[in-house]
């Protein structure tokens, strides 16, 4: 695997992302996957950011809660579509994700969460900040994708 510079592809890694990728995190000895559509990359703190939102009642919260640390892998082709569907849809709460869909871990460099060994951009996060959402200041607008008021908590690594 090759070391990138965190901007080098952003462009496509965000097109990417609005198809699925995978948000891995392992935390006392357990280790999920679960798919996300939603993140950004960016500059803040005088350091280079990946920022992944997570509601809490994902099974994954459970993990981040627990540990400092997560990766981000982002497939090259459309050729997970299948799993990124399953990933988003079941619990880790009641599924080994990993067997389900045959998806291997892959040790990180810099991290104790794995990332998932297929080809793509693998991001290594080690949590910087984090913050629950506060419905008080959430856009009008943007409340329709919580109609269950199940808001984020948002991960900065």
């Amino acid at each position: 695997m090759k070391d990138r510079k965190y901007l080098e592809q952003s462009d496509a890694v965000m097109e990417r992302i609005k198809k699925g990728a995978f948000l891995t995190v392992q935390a006392e000895g357990s280790v999920n996957t679960m798919t996300i559509g939603w993140a950004t990359i960016g500059y803040i703190w005088q350091k280079p950011v990946f920022m992944i939102a997570v509601r809490d009642s994902r099974h994954t919260f459970t993990l981040l809660e627990k540990t400092d640390n997560f990766s981000v892998s982002i497939p090259a082709g459309d050729e997970h579509n299948t799993t990124i569907t399953f990933c988003g849809t079941k619990s880790g709460r009641e599924y080994d994700k990993f067997r389900q869909c045959n998806l291997q871990q892959k040790k990180a460099t810099y991290i104790e969460s794995p990332i998932i060994d297929i080809a793509g951009i693998h991001y290594e996060c080690r949590i910087i900040y984090k913050s629950a959402m506060n419905s008080a200041f959430l856009d009008d607008s943007l409340e329709k994708l919580y109609p269950k008021k199940d808001y984020h908590t948002l991960y900065f690594g």
